[in-house]
């Protein structure tokens, strides 16, 4: 018995039926031919559209190849799920999609949309600017009486063109038409215009376009979020939360709990962390494996990788990214073993490692100078994974092995490198140097630094480190002039310590904060204590070619001394002191605050910008090797 047309197209049943008969039966084609009108066009329709809608894009192209085989012409209902179709296939590059769209007797703005968002879903975002500058010309040739004509949604899909094209003057140029075609005002045009200011750097026009919407719901105030948590602007994600929290109408997501997680991570505010892992728990999300993820994340980079194991083994599934933060996180506090075994058990399970987690089990073995474990995997990662060697797995096996004193060996592993180097790898190579005195290959590496990235000061204060470390004052003093000249200035280093659910920010020689007198006064007296436990001063540390006394003046006043004092200062004896230092903490520093964490009985976990330190009864838990 045959299915009428009119069953076929009306009646609520037919749809339920396809579902249950496409899932019991394999061969479709032939069920469709033996029981439905094969003649009708809108049959045929019906059975591609329900096919997409289930996933199952092969057996949807299928039917429409059998149905352009009997000479059927498709018509404007055919197009868009079988285009849906060949997205999902990633079979756009090939001109199936196209060919099938060119041939389209009647175009509307619903299948030049479709067509261009596939083009971005498989990647192709400069194909679906030209398809749309076409569709720019089918409406200005009157196709707006044929259905032709932009709305908001064909503008939200260029938009996300010009987000994978990360280019300013596209976005731009594309903000302008947007503007004179009056859909500046629409919600979910402005939350991609957002995004797509934020994928080319440009926070400032993004924050104006936030600043400016007539409304904003949860997607606006996530993606703000995001735009300043990923380009790590902690205090302005931050604001932006509490600014969400003032306005009330809002209940927030998992996307706004990652994305203030985030902002937690990077500004060490382990307080406000932990009562949004409340909030995450009270709002039974700690499953979701997004959220998850950045709760291991949040604790790794605020100095508690305890909890994070804790958080990690809860998780009742984890994905790649949430076994590679867990790689990560043990590897930046330098328990490079343990990182390891977690990467065992990934592999284990059954997860598959990817460019990312190869990164973070390179980075555990140069913090701990494994450096045949290193070889091991830089060699098996891709004949074993099938993942080429980039950027930084070099980085990261030049900086392992230059740190573990392998310096002609890191040149050597520079010079066969199947990529160009960059600044990462050069500056591997120079620091290298630095730690191990060795002025000449870090010449030849500043060199290739300044050619690079020329105004870039720390490459400069690097190789002025290094004359300075072998006496070579001259050299000092040319580099200073240079860098004077060129107006290039080297950036404040800055620590930040949180006490009470507060941040606070220190300089160095920092007068600025209201207890500073005070701060001053208790540093003298846990100098004195420091001194009658053996410290003394590593003027080493203050490449200046002046005097004893002054050299440890300068010492007693760095940024991370300042942020431990006020840390002990205001917190109850037995508490955990948790610094963040933007840049490498020296070598003066890193043996005084071991010695302060010893007279004080607390323990005191340093973040600087290569990795954790942590300091307890006089010693720290990279055993004097970072």
């Amino acid at each position: 018995m045959r299915i009428s047309t009119s069953t076929s197209i009306l009646n609520p049943v037919f749809p339920i039926f396809l579902k249950q008969w496409f899932s019991t039966n394999p061969n479709l084609i032939t069920l469709f031919n033996k029981y439905v009108d094969k003649t009708n066009v809108s049959s045929w329709n019906s059975v591609i559209a329900e096919l997409a809608r289930s996933g199952d894009s092969i057996e949807a192209l299928r039917a429409f190849s059998s149905m352009r085989k009997l000479s059927l012409k498709p018509d404007r209902s055919t197009f868009p799920c079988t285009i849906k179709s060949c997205s999902a296939l990633l079979d756009l590059t090939s001109g199936n999609a196209r060919k099938l769209f060119n041939e389209l007797p009647k175009r509307n703005v619903v299948s030049w949309t479709s067509m261009i968002t596939g083009y971005i879903q498989n990647e192709h975002a400069h194909e679906a600017l030209s398809l749309f500058k076409e569709f720019l010309m089918e409406e200005g040739d009157g196709g707006r009486e044929s259905g032709v004509f932009i709305d908001s949604i064909a503008m939200v899909s260029v938009l996300s063109a010009c987000s994978h094209i990360s280019q300013n003057r596209t976005t731009k140029a594309f903000h302008g038409f947007l503007i004179k075609r009056g859909f500046e005002g629409d919600l979910s045009v402005a939350n991609t215009l957002l995004g797509a200011y934020a994928k080319c750097g440009d926070l400032t026009i993004a924050r104006k376009i936030f600043d400016e919407m007539p409304e904003r719901d949860i997607v606006s105030w996530n993606s703000m979020m995001a735009v300043y948590a990923q380009n790590g602007l902690s205090a302005e994600a931050l604001n932006v939360f509490y600014g969400m929290l003032k306005d009330g109408d809002l209940n927030f997501d998992a996307v706004t709990l990652s994305a203030v997680l985030l902002a937690c991570a990077h500004s060490g505010a382990l307080q406000l962390g932990k009562c949004i892992h409340d909030q995450v728990i009270k709002m039974s999300l700690e499953d979701n494996v997004f959220v998850g993820t950045s709760i291991i994340d949040m604790y790794c980079k605020c100095g508690r990788v305890g909890m994070a194991r804790r958080a990690f083994d809860r998780m009742k599934e984890k994905n790649v990214k949430s076994w590679t933060a867990m790689v990560a996180g043990y590897g930046m506090h330098g328990r490079a073993r343990e990182s390891l075994e977690v990467f065992y058990e990934m592999q284990r399970a059954g997860v598959k490692p990817n460019y990312i987690t190869f990164v973070s089990v390179l980075a555990a073995c140069s913090h701990a100078g494994l450096v045949e474990e290193g070889w091991h995997w830089l060699k098996t990662m891709n004949q074993d994974f099938n993942i080429d060697p980039g950027i930084e797995h070099y980085g990261c096996m030049v900086d392992l092995l230059g740190r573990a004193g392998y310096l002609d060996e890191a040149y050597e592993l520079i010079k066969g490198m199947k990529v160009k180097p960059d600044c990462v790898v050069w500056g591997a190579l120079l620091a290298a140097c630095r730690i191990h005195k060795n002025v000449k290959l870090g010449e030849i590496s500043a060199r290739k630094l300044f050619e690079l990235d020329p105004d870039n000061c720390g490459y400069y204060v690097l190789l002025s480190n290094l004359y300075a470390d072998a006496g070579r004052w001259e050299d000092v003093e040319r580099m200073r002039i240079f860098m004077k000249n060129h107006r290039l200035i080297k950036p404040p280093g800055f620590s930040l310590v949180e006490v009470k659910g507060r941040v606070h920010v220190f300089l160095v020689g920092d007068k600025e904060h209201p207890k500073h007198e005070e701060i001053y006064g208790y540093l003298e007296i846990l100098s004195v204590k420091m001194k009658e436990a053996g410290y003394v001063p590593d003027t080493t540390s203050v490449l200046h070619d002046v005097d004893q006394e002054d050299k440890e003046t300068v010492l007693r006043v760095h940024s991370e001394k300042l942020a431990v004092a006020f840390g002990i200062m205001n917190t109850v004896p037995g508490t955990t002191i948790q610094v963040i230092k933007n840049l490498r903490v020296c070598s003066d520093c890193h043996a005084a605050i071991a010695l302060i964490a010893k007279v004080v009985n607390r323990e005191i976990v340093v973040r600087d910008s290569y990795r954790f330190h942590h300091f307890k009864d006089g010693l720290c838990s990279c055993g004097d090797y970072w």
